[in-house]
């Protein structure tokens, strides 16, 4: 009976040991996140799974797209090139920058790649090489930028998601749940970076309205957009754009009507709602950081939604199971077809939207 007792009460120590190690130094001070249920449903088609695959085994996780007006297909990938595709079908290794950190990328009303490093800022590309737009704001250097527009003044607006966590920590901020994500200005006329918004959950996409009205910025996980009005008479206002979706949001693109293309990354798996509703729970899974890949659904499903300029979602498509396509992180439609961006294929998808997909 003693040795029992004594076992016991050394088990108890032991466990409470790994506890306070856990808590101590963890690189998280999280707090509980509620997360909502989706106010607009969604039904499975798996239309995701017929996409055909460019550049398949080419492409080392191409997390954004974008296209020119010649119809030349840019991204950036995991090893570290801008690369692209030519209107022949050919692909080329376009510009070597030499990190993993690229993300969101626009071509400019001039010609050149404006690109998202998460580690170096806001770049931008040419055929004569790479310069560095916007390193630091107000001082101090942006860590996370991810997504970026162009306006027709030439202004770039683009999103940092974290100012606390990099790139390969992203799922830190998400287990923290704070507010350290912000939506940044670059001036090109004055060579400068200014905040425009601040105290964002996750600022992944952005995007400007077809008249330019406005801006919409996607909070990952508060799970909603917002839109940031940048016409005189309501500038600097923020509005509720699209809320309780049914993921986190992503990158997010104007599509050619007006409407926008949002990549819902799929996070509300039952493992990740525990987790949420447990402080202990997000210390253990931020400091085994391989444990996310079971508790979140992004890497096993894939889903894209068309939102009209009113907020209400018109169509959505998916991969439920990830047979074809996972862990897509943007949607861009061209010439009547979309492009999808992912962090988890070899691939960038291209469906077309025909009346099978309406």
């Amino acid at each position: 009976m003693d040795s029992m007792l004594y076992f016991c009460s050394f088990l108890m120590v032991i466990l409470l040991a790994i506890l306070l190690q856990l808590v101590l130094f963890s690189p998280i001070s999280p707090q509980i996140l509620e997360i909502p249920s989706a106010s607009q449903t969604f039904t499975s088609n798996s239309y995701l799974q017929r996409v055909s695959k460019l550049g398949e085994g080419f492409l080392d996780r191409p997390e954004d797209v974008a296209v020119d007006k010649m119809g030349i297909v840019y991204t950036a990938t995991r090893d570290g090139w801008i690369k692209r595709r030519h209107k022949n079908g050919t692909w080329e290794s376009w510009k070597y920058i030499g990190r993993d950190t690229l993300l969101g990328l626009k071509v400019s009303s001039s010609g050149h790649i404006i690109v998202c490093d998460a580690q170096e800022g806001l770049l931008k590309v040419t055929e004569d090489g790479v310069t560095v737009l916007a390193s630091h704001v107000n001082g101090q250097k942006i860590r996370l930028a991810d997504d970026v527009v162009e306006a027709s003044d030439g202004s770039v607006y683009f999103s940092v998601a974290s100012t606390k966590f990099g790139l390969h920590e992203w799922f830190l901020d998400v287990l923290e749940a704070k507010p350290h994500g912000q939506l940044l200005k670059y001036s090109p006329s004055l060579n400068q970076t200014s905040v425009i918004l601040d105290n964002l959950g996750f600022a992944n996409g952005v995007a400007l309205s077809a008249d330019q009205d406005y801006l919409v910025v996607c909070e990952s996980w508060k799970f909603r957009c917002l839109k940031y009005w940048l016409k005189e008479e309501m500038k600097g206002q923020t509005d509720m754009f699209i809320d309780n979706l049914v993921g986190a949001p992503d990158n997010i693109k104007l599509a050619p009507d007006g409407s926008f293309w949002i990549a819902l990354i799929q996070v509300t798996a039952p493992g990740l709602n525990f987790i949420h509703k447990s402080i202990a729970s997000k210390h253990l899974v931020a400091s085994f950081p391989k444990l996310m890949k079971w508790v979140i659904g992004a890497y096993h499903k894939a889903m894209v939604v068309n939102v009209a300029a009113d907020g209400k979602i018109t169509k959505g498509f998916d991969d439920p199971t990830g047979k074809v396509m996972s862990f897509v992180t943007s949607v861009l439609e061209y010439d009547d077809h979309l492009y999808l961006g992912s962090l988890n294929c070899d691939f960038i998808g291209k469906l077309p939207l025909t009346t099978s997909t309406d």
